[in-house]
């Protein structure tokens, strides 16, 4: 553990839903509830790491934190401001100081801008740096990215993957922020660039003293990179704990499934490694199960699960579940 014990972020009950369109004039609103209640802490200079299926509203959860989306209702405390219902005015400063890489890094840049204009951007809308000043900034941060001042005059077509992700870890540490979203940072990369990105993450976090949340569906880099991990579930944290914790005693049902799947790469191991294979579909967030969102494809499902949600409680120091087996 490399953070502190002061939060930096904490999530009270967050929501956020997305209208569906109607078919009949006149038929009753539907929602697709891609967060649905959360609520958790980042403490300031920890990597928080975020896991579950596809769809889970993993990334929708780190964009309403950065206001990336309006949310439905709940509270976004950024170092005790609730930045929740804030406009576009108030929340310049907190856009300066919470930035974002995305998952595509070739989608995530303009095309038509070089590297020089793409930096530029955060610098010329949060910063009053003389033009020499910003040009200098930019060469030490490719420096820091490990690309060199030459790449300035380049364009994204120009690039790899792997360096495109760097010239937009660049941008978004640009403004030297306190948190940064990484939203699956390294799933449209090779798998020998991966550990290149997730290790210069951690030297900048290091030198910066950045807070990460990262989202991601690995989930051995996860625990590599994660002080602490939370795993969602259909718009529902389920389990919060520290990650060597989390993966040597997983408790919730689904985190067990999950970690299951993860593969050995010891052939002896793998073939007596006890497999839990989660049966059926993902609920449609738009219809969400009563009780426990999970008791429809849980194979220790009792009677109240499908009456009463669990709540999220600490069962151990740090390692919070909410699972009605606990």
């Amino acid at each position: 553990m490399n953070y502190s014990d002061k939060v930096l972020i904490e999530v009270k009950d967050l929501k956020k839903y997305f209208p569906v369109k109607n078919k009949f004039i006149g038929g009753e609103q539907k929602f697709v509830k891609a967060v649905d209640g959360v609520s958790f802490d980042i403490k300031k200079g920890e990597t928080f790491g975020l896991v579950g299926e596809s769809g889970c509203g993993k990334s929708t959860l780190g964009r309403s934190i950065t206001r990336l989306y309006d949310i439905t209702s709940g509270d976004i405390f950024f170092e005790g401001t609730n930045i929740a219902k804030f406009n576009r005015r108030e929340m310049k400063e907190y856009n300066r100081r919470m930035q974002i890489i995305f998952q595509d890094p070739y989608s995530s840049l303009n095309p038509n801008m070089n590297v020089e204009e793409l930096i530029s951007e955060p610098l010329l809308l949060h910063s009053n740096l003389s033009k020499k000043d910003r040009i200098d900034k930019i060469q030490h941060l490719l420096e820091m990215v490990g690309l060199k001042k030459t790449d300035m005059e380049k364009f994204p077509h120009e690039f790899s993957g792997g360096q495109c992700q760097r010239i937009g870890i660049a941008r978004a540490i640009s403004t030297e922020p306190d948190f940064i979203l990484c939203d699956e940072p390294i799933s449209a990369l090779d798998v020998s660039i991966q550990a290149q990105v997730v290790n210069m993450l951690e030297d900048l976090q290091k030198e910066m003293g950045l807070t990460y949340l990262f989202v991601a569906h690995d989930l051995s880099m996860v625990r590599h990179i994660s002080d602490r991990i939370g795993v969602m579930y259909l718009g529902n944290l389920v389990e919060i704990s520290e990650s060597n914790e989390l993966y040597n005693n997983p408790l919730h049902p689904y985190t067990k499934a999950l970690l299951s799947a993860i593969p050995i790469a010891d052939p002896k191991k793998a073939k007596i490694a006890e497999r839990q294979i989660i049966e059926g579909d993902i609920p449609s967030p738009i219809d969400i199960p009563s009780g426990c969102r999970f008791h429809t494809r849980c194979p220790y499902a009792k009677p109240i699960c499908k009456e009463i949600t669990p709540k999220m409680k600490e069962v151990e120091g740090g390692h919070s579940v909410a699972c009605h087996l606990y």
